[in-house]
């Protein structure tokens, strides 16, 4: 099951990476796609509290479920 969260701070593909390994770092088994656009991070295969973890120690703001 996969859901979609509001994560601020990213603005380029250099933020985009670092959100997604952070996130692995966590959950090596997830899938993670980043749309910059929307300030959007899909997860697949990790909780929400390992996504805001990964996020809060990668040094962006997570807004929660999207």
């Amino acid at each position: 099951m996969s859901a979609t969260y509001k994560v601020t701070g990213m603005t380029c593909g250099g933020c985009a990476r670092s959100v997604e390994s952070a996130i692995k770092s966590v959950a090596p088994d997830a899938k993670v796609t980043v749309d910059l656009g929307s300030a959007a991070v899909t997860v697949e295969n990790a909780s929400e509290d390992q996504v805001k973890k990964a996020v809060d120690e990668a040094g962006f703001t997570f807004l929660g479920a999207a």
